[in-house]
């Protein structure tokens, strides 16, 4: 089979559990080698996603392509070809570090000889060499999240699912984390990777973020900040805060104001600077400053989020 330009392909890719739609008519495509970002809050459909492309959840409706393969028709080629790990990584705990790589060696039907290698190798890269002979119940959130990344690419996959892989751990793990994706993908890796963490959309070169379901849009980050923003992010400095805070969603045009630190966050149409001074002046709160702020990828999606979900057409790179 040729090499494929597109790793992975979905089209109308839906999945129904009785009358719940939890994926609902979704199409996108990633790119080989690229980092793709799957984004949205739980229970936006991430995980059924995911579970989709790995050939472990048979589509309701719609269609699924990886490496070429599709998901519902050839499931099996599908797994042989990716790596996967799941948000509750899955690893042995009675058994130790190198156990369990000699065991997911084992079921990749790994040559003895080349196993020993690539374990040793992943033990260096991941700098677990120092660990390979303890128990995994021993083990920090952070060592369990390598040794599953290392359970998941034994075998050299195509293209890696990641499920929320930095969830329960803490920020420096999820930092050198990241610094391994990133290896892996200058190898030629592609990453598929979901998460709720808005600021790890950063690491993406693609980014699609789902909401109730639906994918409601799929573009770069710096493409998504400066295209798909449903209004201006007003940053404020007033005094007193609180009352500022819930003084403002009652302005006309208004989607989301939030804390900031010690500034607030207000998502309002582009013309809506002096109506939020006025307000704010006329309940006796000091507007310090107020100003037109670039949106981060978390503006972005509540502002989003707050559109109606029957748009057919997601805004798009």
């Amino acid at each position: 089979m040729p090499p494929e330009t597109e790793a992975v392909v979905a089209t109308d890719l839906t999945r129904n559990f009785d009358a719940f739609v939890a994926v609902d008519h979704i199409s996108f495509r990633v790119r080989a080698g690229e980092i793709f970002g799957f984004l949205g809050p739980n229970g936006s459909g991430k995980t059924t996603t995911i579970r989709m492309l790995c050939g472990l959840l048979a589509p309701t409706a719609g269609r699924a392509l990886v490496l070429g393969y599709d998901v519902a028709r050839d499931p099996e080629a599908v797994k042989a070809r990716i790596g996967y790990m799941s948000q509750r990584f899955s690893l042995y705990s009675d058994l130790t570090v190198r156990e369990n790589l000699e065991f997911y060696a084992g079921i990749y039907r790994l040559a003895r000889a080349a196993a020993q290698a690539r374990i040793g190798e992943f033990l260096e890269m991941v700098e677990l060499t120092a660990q390979a002979g303890r128990r995994v119940e021993n083990l920090s959130g952070g060592w369990k999240q390598r040794l599953a990344l290392g359970c998941a690419i034994l075998h050299r996959p195509a293209v890696l699912f990641l499920d929320e892989p930095t969830g329960g751990v803490d920020p420096a793990s999820r930092r050198e984390f990241w610094d391994l994706i990133y290896t892996l993908a200058r190898q030629g890796t592609t990453i598929f990777v979901t998460t709720h963490y808005m600021d790890e959309a950063e690491h993406c070169q693609t980014i699609a973020l789902m909401h109730q379901g639906k994918l409601i849009a799929c573009a770069s980050p710096d493409e998504l900040k400066a295209h798909a923003m449903r209004g201006q992010v007003w940053e404020l400095a007033c005094d007193p805060l609180l009352p500022a805070l819930d003084l403002l969603p009652h302005v006309p045009g208004m989607q989301e104001v939030a804390i900031y630190g010690t500034l607030l966050h207000a998502i309002a149409p582009r013309e809506a600077g002096p109506a939020i001074r006025a307000a704010l002046e006329e309940a006796g709160i000091a507007v310090r400053a107020l100003e037109p702020v670039p949106p981060s990828l978390e503006d972005v999606f509540i502002s989003l989020a707050q559109a109606p979900l029957d748009r057919s057409s997601p805004p798009t790179a």
